[in-house]
């Protein structure tokens, strides 16, 4: 039946047509990710605890900076505490963009029940806060904590249950002092027992298979991990033990270290220097597994560096409190 010189057919047509934009649109703005150089916050984030032998628990934690460039430095106090117990309970003061997982941990006695501890920390005029509790669901192992940070290339293979952290500590007593301007040498020793995830070629990459070399990726697969916009979901990491020294609390802005180290955190711009940015190039340890960095202050205060050695998997830290006096 025909109404007025538009059947209802191509009515139903042009009706649809709109309606099929709009769900284009809304389909298109559900998947838009936002990303910021500043001024958002940082959230502190509890990975979760870990069973100890004596019955006790360890619980570990880590924060999610919103900002790909901005920085904070919050000093133990009302703006980063946690409680009960705190305020200071061995969290970072300086915090770098983006993820920063599993970076810290507090052992909680077996009698904890179901009391919870919460990290609450203020960037940028609002606060956020992680409630940490004993929860089943939280419970964690190695092959989580390996998921969570896109390990041996975001591999599920269950070889990594049984995977060690790496073994690392850093020569020297563990409190030095310095002047400003003056070059700190720092020298940390590091292995990777298990060599679990195995170094493959020299190199990571998110979809080599487990059980062979990885291969060079093509000028395709290249570009396309190259001229990809940063991602939200987990990003991964090639696989291979390496060492970086990060301030862990103090100014890093007034810190400079020589060589450059690897970021700790997960930058997945390409090339940005982090094990999680395409190609996924992981470099070779030093043959006798020996790091040695220089560290030099521009302004006077007391800084905690804190060397991280991973394998692309799992962490093991090792501090050293520096002193700078002018």
């Amino acid at each position: 039946m025909l109404r007025r010189g538009i059947p209802w057919s191509g009515r139903g047509r042009l009706l649809l047509a709109p309606l099929a934009a709009f769900l284009l649109f809304e389909c298109a703005s559900a998947q838009t990710r936002f990303t910021y150089s500043s001024g958002q916050v940082v959230s502190p984030a509890y990975e979760g605890w870990r069973p100890n032998e004596d019955g006790s628990f360890t619980m570990l934690f880590g924060y999610m900076n919103a900002n790909w460039l901005q920085e904070f430095d919050v000093p133990i106090g009302p703006d980063n505490n946690i409680e009960p117990g705190g305020p200071d309970q061995g969290q970072p003061t300086h915090f770098y963009p983006r993820r920063n997982p599993f970076l810290f941990t507090i052992r909680v006695p077996k009698d904890l029940g179901a009391k919870e501890l919460i990290w609450s920390l203020t960037t940028n005029g609002k606060t956020e806060h992680a409630y940490a509790s004993l929860k089943n669901d939280y419970m964690i192992d190695n092959q989580v904590i390996s998921t969570e940070v896109g390990g041996d290339g975001g591999s599920l293979r269950d070889e990594l249950r049984t995977n060690i952290p790496p073994e690392l500590k850093v020569e020297g007593d563990a409190r030095r002092s310095v002047k400003v301007g003056e070059p700190l040498t720092l020298v940390a020793f590091a292995k990777d027992p298990d060599n679990i995830p195995a170094r493959r070629g020299g190199r990571g990459a998110s979809s080599a298979s487990p059980t062979t070399a990885a291969a060079q990726p093509s000028p395709a697969g290249l570009a396309n991990l190259l001229y990809r916009p940063p991602s939200s979901i987990v990003p991964s990491s090639g696989p291979g033990l390496r060492l970086s020294w990060i301030v862990y609390r103090g100014k890093a802005a007034t810190v400079t270290f020589s060589p450059d180290q690897m970021k700790t955190w997960t930058d997945t711009r390409a090339y940005a220097n982090s094990p999680w940015s395409p190609p996924y190039n992981i470099p070779e340890p030093p043959p006798d597994g020996k790091w040695v960095v220089q560290a030099t202050f521009q302004e006077p205060g007391t800084y905690v560096l804190r060397a991280v050695a991973s394998d692309g998997a799992l962490f093991t830290y090792d501090n050293v409190t520096v002193s700078v006096a002018r």
